[in-house]
């Protein structure tokens, strides 16, 4: 049986896709990562890095959302492109999105909406800069169906686990001026898989407020 440490994050969502789509059976183990319990001495033996996802799977456990698609997909050989040309090119847009989309939505999302006091500078270079990435996606799916071409891949999953809360950064407006991505977003959001998946999200029951203590599980620098 496989175990899924999971907490509803952009992350978290990547892999809870690709254990859908490969009709895999997985037990939900939820981190409250409001609460701190990323932090606590039986979560950091499986992540030391003290985030989630993290897997278990038998005996190996794996943390790191792209370790983990990369890890399930080799294994149960689904959702890789053929050719090495195209795998190529999966790979190339998966760290895009690990590397850049990422981290930088991260931090928008940080100083837009957690930061104690606004800063205008990190804000604007943060969401410029994640408007910059999906610049670069949409000119790319202009003239790909997915990220790596005809194949519907886990590039194309890591993507739609941070463009389904693209709102939370641009708010009203979503994905509507980025309009490829949204087109894959959407497809993506059809099938099975996704909504089982954001059904998982949504019944998921974890703290939502934003407290002191929950500042200082997410924010121990701070």
């Amino acid at each position: 049986m496989i175990d899924l440490y999971f907490h509803s994050t952009p992350n978290s969502m990547k892999v809870t896709l690709l254990l859908e789509e490969l009709n895999l059976p997985y037990d939900l183990k939820v981190i409250d990562i409001f609460k701190g319990e990323q932090h606590s001495e039986h979560y950091l033996a499986i992540n030391p890095n003290g985030k989630v996802p993290a897997l278990r799977d038998g005996e190996t456990t794996i943390f790191d959302s792209h370790a983990i698609l990369l890890y399930l997909a080799r294994k149960h050989a689904r959702f890789l492109p053929d050719t090495e040309q195209s795998y190529a090119s999966m790979l190339s847009w998966l760290q895009f999105v690990a590397t850049g989309l990422s981290p930088f939505s991260g931090q928008a999302v940080h100083f837009l909406h957690y930061a104690p006091e606004p800063i205008a500078y990190a804000t604007r270079r943060y969401v410029g800069e994640v408007e910059r990435h999906y610049q670069v996606l949409d000119r790319h799916l202009a003239n790909n169906r997915y990220l790596a071409g005809d194949d519907y891949t886990i590039a194309d999953m890591a993507l739609w686990g941070w463009a389904i809360s693209a709102g939370y950064i641009f708010g009203e407006r979503g994905l509507s001026a980025y309009p490829n991505v949204q087109r894959l977003v959407d497809e993506i959001s059809g099938r099975p898989a996704a909504l089982n998946a954001l059904a998982v999200r949504d019944r998921t029951q974890v703290k939502t407020t934003l407290d002191d203590e929950s500042r200082k599980a997410l924010f121990p620098q701070a």
